[in-house]
């Protein structure tokens, strides 16, 4: 319930809450309650809806949430499975009260606060005892075996030259979990301390997010996007560590896959980019996180003038790193092998300012629940090469998930 997040803020309407941490969104965090104005829509929704409420709403801050079947609006693609925790598959609000909260410093910057409000906004990210929950297993999908199954279906279509790489993800479930939403958001928080870290709830429905991947960022005319492909764990030790850092950089299967999508990056950025404006400002860096190191590349551009929000998102929607290249023959054979829908995993969350500037995340290491029907979920995946190893790539699946798991325990 929001009012055990915010308790100043119960007697406002309050079935909507998108919390923004702080690691790179605008540099600050940002708090969005209530929907002043929002549109909703399904996979099938024209894309030109999403301009017009912009341009109706363009001096006003907006927060967006796209789920991964946008892909049906963008290119002649289906889903076929159930999505079975009742979030929008897409959704952009208005938010009927906006909060900026920097170094214990809060902003209104929309809507009316109240006099005690800073002080409640101040502590919602500090550690609690209220977390009383047992612990709860996510059991899987698919078992190993059909796992393996699944990616030898994958490399084969890489062996008839259907595709290069592709992303497949698996599911992990409970039909009978009973969570705290937000305090098991900020565990995985500070578990992860993850640069993109999202809260959402929609009526019953909760995004808990720990993401350390942007998807797209524009500030003025440029465009800035960061994909990741390429893990490893940490070390125990600092030598650990840095022998794991230096074998990840090495590792030519990891820096293959990498490469490839940051090309795929390349082309879609190039298609709303200004004439050789796109380049590659990282390639294969290695970031490292509180449980993991990754390997991220950046690429940037300038983007055309006058460009719609809609054009974008055909260009860059869904985001290489979450379907493979070619990228709609890839998506097509992810609805056609993998089990489960996405949902708004492998979509985006962040926020539009008014003037057009924008930052969103890649939704993954992240827990989907519906408080109603106690549905909880979590997907994970990897990028599958001719190079890969099944087995490997199931064990990578299970390093990705380890934070959610924790934070269910």
């Amino acid at each position: 319930m929001i009012e055990t997040l915010i308790p100043e803020l119960g007697s406002l309407p309050h079935d909507t809450v998108v919390y923004l941490h702080d690691g790179s969104f605008h540099g600050r965090s940002l708090l969005a309650v209530g929907e002043a104005h929002s549109i909703r829509f399904q996979s099938n929704t024209e894309l030109k809806a999403i301009d017009r409420f912009l341009a109706q709403h363009k001096d006003e801050w907006k927060v967006a949430l796209f789920g991964y079947n946008l892909k049906n609006s963008i290119e002649d693609l289906s889903s076929k499975h159930p999505e079975n925790t009742g979030i929008p598959e897409s959704l952009i609000l208005v938010p009927q009260m906006l909060f900026s909260i920097e170094r214990g410093n809060i902003e209104v910057i929309s809507g009316h606060s109240h006099p005690q409000l800073s002080e409640a906004l101040k502590s919602i990210l500090e550690p609690s005892d209220n977390l009383t929950q047992e612990a709860i297993e996510l059991h899987p999908r698919l078992t190993r075996e059909d796992y393996l199954e699944d990616l030898g279906k994958v490399q084969q279509h890489i062996q008839r030259g259907d595709i290069y790489e592709m992303n497949y993800c698996q599911e992990f479930f409970n039909e009978s979990a009973d969570i705290q939403p937000f305090e098991t958001y900020k565990k995985l928080h500070h578990l992860t301390r993850a640069p993109f870290s999202v809260f959402v709830r929609t009526n019953a429905s909760y995004l808990l997010c720990g993401s350390p991947e942007r998807y797209l960022k524009r500030i003025d005319d440029q465009l800035i996007s960061q994909p990741i492909k390429g893990t490893t764990r940490r070390g125990n030790t600092p030598e650990e560590d840095e022998l794991l850092k230096a074998t990840l950089r090495a590792d030519e299967k990891e820096r293959g896959e990498n490469i490839m999508i940051t090309d795929l990056v390349r082309n879609d950025l190039g298609r709303i980019a200004q004439p050789d404006s796109v380049k590659v400002d990282e390639l294969c860096e290695i970031y490292s996180f509180e449980t993991v190191h990754q390997m991220i590349s950046t690429v940037s551009a300038l983007a055309k003038k006058e460009l719609k929000f809609s054009e974008l998102l055909q260009a860059t929607f869904p985001m290489g790193s979450m379907t493979g290249a070619p990228k709609v023959r890839s998506m097509q054979l992810i609805d056609e092998i993998e089990r489960s829908d996405r949902g708004l995993y492998s979509g985006s969350v962040g926020y539009i300012e008014p003037n057009g500037n924008f930052d969103f995340n890649v939704v993954i290491r992240s827990l989907l629940y519906n408080s109603e029907s106690h549905y909880l979920s979590a997907r994970v995946g990897g990028a599958i090469t001719a190079l890969s190893d099944p087995e490997k790539e199931y064990e990578e699946c299970l390093l990705k998930a380890d934070a959610l798991f924790k934070a269910l325990r």
